[in-house]
């Protein structure tokens, strides 16, 4: 079920297999000052998940932050015709079945614009992702920016995990080859950084919860 994670911010785990590893998934949920909610990276809606988020109050935005994070929201969608539903850059087209109202950029959006902040990570084309800040519980909501496998309760998992670089929260190798304007991927984390986020919020791993500036830091001191 849902899990607080800060003042206003929830979150919800499911298991989720990519290329047949199991890396998990996570949901969160962020509760605006007007009472609304902005859902991010959305899980699957069964009957217990909605009756958990209908508790905190109705949904105002769903959101799908990267090109590979975005399976459920058309779900979300049936379920909460009154929310808006806004893409990453390309997702739009990769999903044109799904009814955006807009998509993602470098500024807040007005349903979330006095609440969160967010910057494009466009040098990371592969998933085009858009990561978020709640200056409120000073948390960063991402989806593949931060990865934390390395303690994963599967073998398999692990593995994958050391096999990629990830020994602790952090980038992996793939984001060496990924990026390909250093200068702008530097940038982009700048921004993050000048956030001084103190947790994390992540899909793939346990959840930071101390110290997220330096995690973030460390992750991509090598651009």
């Amino acid at each position: 079920m849902l899990q607080p994670f800060a003042e206003d911010v929830w979150l919800l785990h499911r298991p989720l297999r990519f290329w047949g590893v199991e890396t998990g998934t996570r949901m969160t949920v962020v509760r605006l000052a007007d009472g609304g909610l902005f859902v991010h990276s959305p899980v699957a809606l069964d009957a217990a998940t909605k009756a958990a988020v209908d508790a905190l109050g109705p949904v105002t935005a769903v959101v799908a932050p990267s090109r590979f994070h975005h399976l459920f929201v058309g779900e979300w969608l049936r379920a909460y015709p009154d929310a808006t539903a806004f893409a990453c850059p390309g997702l739009e087209t990769k999903r044109p079945d799904l009814s955006w109202k807009g998509v993602l950029g470098d500024q807040p959006e007005a349903p979330w614009r006095s609440d969160l902040d967010q910057v494009f990570f466009g040098a990371r084309w592969l998933e085009n992702e858009v990561v978020f800040f709640h200056e409120k519980s000073r948390t960063l909501i991402c989806a593949d920016l931060i990865f934390n496998l390395a303690q994963h309760s599967s073998r398999m998992t692990r593995l994958a995990a050391l096999l990629l670089g990830n020994r602790g929260p952090g980038a992996t190798w793939l984001e060496h080859v990924i990026i390909r304007d250093r200068r702008a991927a530097r940038a982009q984390v700048d921004r993050m950084l000048a956030w001084r986020p103190e947790r994390i919020a992540l899909a793939h791993g346990a959840v930071v919860e101390h110290d997220g500036a330096d995690v973030v830091r460390r992750a991509y001191a090598w651009l």
